[in-house]
């Protein structure tokens, strides 16, 4: 372990940087290199040991910032400038590989993380306030994604499954094709997709005969998804609406859903389950696809707040995989197989991080400043570290409704 110390620090370096390099000093697992505002640099942790990263503080208010709002304030010190790193993921990771050593950086003061969520906690997932919150992400342009995202237009989870040769694209098949054969689907069969996003398994599904009715609240997304299935002169087995979906109505064969239970709200789950008992056909199945975190650590994620409900997704909420079939098996549905996948989803952040920075002029001249290009690359590294570390994971897991 390689000794530091404090002596570094100027005499007019506020008391927030010296509690901010004690802090430091408590890493056990890899190395951090230090660069201060004054140019210095301080090795925390064993230089030989990884993993290795490197944080450039570009102003001192940076330390009471994190000290007082941990990954929340380092999302506000990141955007401002006031931090700045060659690898941000790298940086994360070796953040939470040094989770316990270094808590308050993560996780805040008492009073922050209570502010923070009662801020949450003021942007329910009512109708109106699922609205505006999905407003706040999906609705930002359709062409700032189209730089970034596949050609699929698919914004969740890839399936590789060890083959990382595979193009995006052709993985994000992977995983539309692996939802059909889970679900047994056959040509003519009804099936309803809530949060059918811009229509990339609608797409994939109709192909193959299924009837697909999707429903979204996001009108830009609804926009490109009935162009796509125009385009594609597949209008007769893909009907797309705009529609929140505790409106629905009808029966059908099979429910999928990708990645919009995050989006649900804990204190909607009851209702989210109900609508999927009371649209599903007796013995029909459906598939939910959620990114979830540990059962262990969900209470402490429940009673607070993090960068991610803040600034990227107002509103949403992870499921811990046994709260998930817990309040499942409440609104009448079993789960009858989980399926994780949660370093594909790694894998995915890492090609959409490099297809976003590849595409960043372009980006700028669509008129985002530079602050939402810093949050953005944020978010696209906060998220990849989560799951490579395992604090987050991906899964279908598949419902079956009794008779």
């Amino acid at each position: 372990m390689t000794d530091t110390t404090l002596a570094g620090l100027p005499p007019s370096a506020p008391a927030a940087a010296r509690l901010f390099y004690t802090l430091l000093r408590n890493l056990r697992v890899g190395h951090l290199q230090l660069i201060s505002p004054l140019g210095d640099r301080q090795l925390f942790g064993d230089a030989h040991s990884a993993p290795g990263a490197e944080l450039r503080l570009n102003d001192w208010r940076a330390c009471a910032r994190i000290l007082s709002a941990g990954d929340i304030g380092f999302a506000e010190a990141y955007r401002a400038g006031w931090v700045d790193s060659p690898d941000l993921a790298a940086l994360l990771r070796l953040a939470l590989q040094n989770e316990d050593a270094l808590e308050r950086a993560l996780f805040g003061g008492r009073l922050s993380r209570l502010w923070f969520r009662i801020k949450h906690w003021l942007r329910p997932n009512t109708r109106e306030g699922s609205a505006r919150n999905i407003h706040a992400h999906y609705d930002i342009g359709n062409d700032f994604y189209r730089l970034w995202l596949d050609e699929s237009w698919t914004y969740s989870s890839a399936l590789f499954g060890g083959e990382l040769s595979q193009s995006l694209a052709q993985a994000q098949a992977a995983k539309y094709q692996r939802i059909i054969d889970v679900l047994g689907l056959t040509p003519g069969q009804q099936v309803l997709e809530i949060g059918c996003g811009w229509g990339g398994f609608a797409l994939h599904a109709a192909q193959q005969g299924i009837h697909v009715h999707g429903v979204t609240i996001s009108p830009a997304q609804l926009e490109i998804a009935r162009m796509r299935v125009a385009a594609a002169q597949l209008g007769r087995q893909a009907f797309l609406e705009l529609r929140d979906y505790r409106d629905l109505a009808g029966e059908f064969d099979a429910v999928v859903s990708i990645e919009m239970f995050e989006a649900v709200g804990e204190r909607f789950w009851p209702g989210y389950f109900e609508v999927l008992r009371r649209v599903l056909k007796p013995g029909g199945k459906a598939l939910v696809q959620s990114i979830t975190i540990a059962d262990d650590r969900f209470e402490r994620y429940r009673s607070g707040s993090d960068f991610i409900q803040q600034y990227i997704f107002p509103g949403g909420m992870l499921p811990s995989p046994a709260r998930f079939a817990a309040v499942a098996r409440q609104g009448g549905l079993a789960v009858q197989d989980e399926y994780a996948f949660g370093p594909d989803y790694a894998e995915t952040l890492r090609r959409w991080r490099s297809a976003f920075e590849a595409a960043r002029p372009a980006i700028q001249a669509q008129g985002f400043d530079d602050a939402f290009i810093r949050i953005w690359r944020l978010y696209l590294a906060y998220c990849e570290a989560g799951f490579d570390e395992g604090r987050t994971d991906v899964m279908q897991f598949l419902l079956a409704r009794g008779g």
